[in-house]
């Protein structure tokens, strides 16, 4: 079964985006290969107030090689060709992908999103990257409510230029 990975970049305070959405405090590395990243993936699934975030800003394109799934119940399809518009229930349209054959599913950005697939079980990494700031305010990384959630450490490593630390977890239990 495919493995359903949420990522992104966060705060040391715990945000992963500033209070207007801001994401102007995130590092690019010259560490990290971001193509290398991607190559992992074939299906991008993004919460609708990331996408718009993306959209306003021109990055909401689809991208080669991808199928984006964006999860809104207000969102029409026909106003967005080249991105399946998911209206139905998120966990049950996730589950009917991992099933499918393909590459791993990248969850990105969206943390009402992450939330919500955490909870049904559809989420199986938290791949985070800690970026050397302190926001004191903005959008967090898992929005409350949300119960405790085990994770155990697979990977890490400090990225020397900017500081980052890049951290991998597995989900235990829920």
């Amino acid at each position: 079964m495919r493995r359903v990975r949420f990522g992104g970049a966060m705060s040391l305070d715990g945000f992963i985006a500033g209070p207007e959405g801001q994401a102007d405090w995130i590092l690019m590395d010259p560490e990290l290969d971001f193509a290398a990243l991607f190559n992992q993936y074939d299906t991008l699934l993004i919460g609708r107030r990331t996408f718009m975030a993306m959209a306003a800003t021109s990055q909401a394109e689809p991208m080669a090689g991808f199928s984006t799934y964006v999860f809104s119940r207000t969102l029409r399809p026909q106003d967005y060709p080249g991105f399946t518009i998911v209206s139905e229930d998120a966990a049950g349209a996730v589950r009917r992908l991992r099933q499918q054959p393909g590459k791993d599913i990248a969850l990105f950005g969206g943390g009402v999103l992450f939330r919500s697939l955490l909870e049904a079980g559809q989420v199986d990494t938290v791949e985070i990257s800690l970026i050397p700031v302190l926001l004191g305010d903005g959008i967090p990384l898992l929005p409350p409510p949300y119960g405790k959630v085990g994770l155990k450490l697979i990977n890490q490593k400090v990225l020397k230029t900017t500081g980052t630390i890049s951290l991998e977890y597995a989900i235990q239990d829920r």
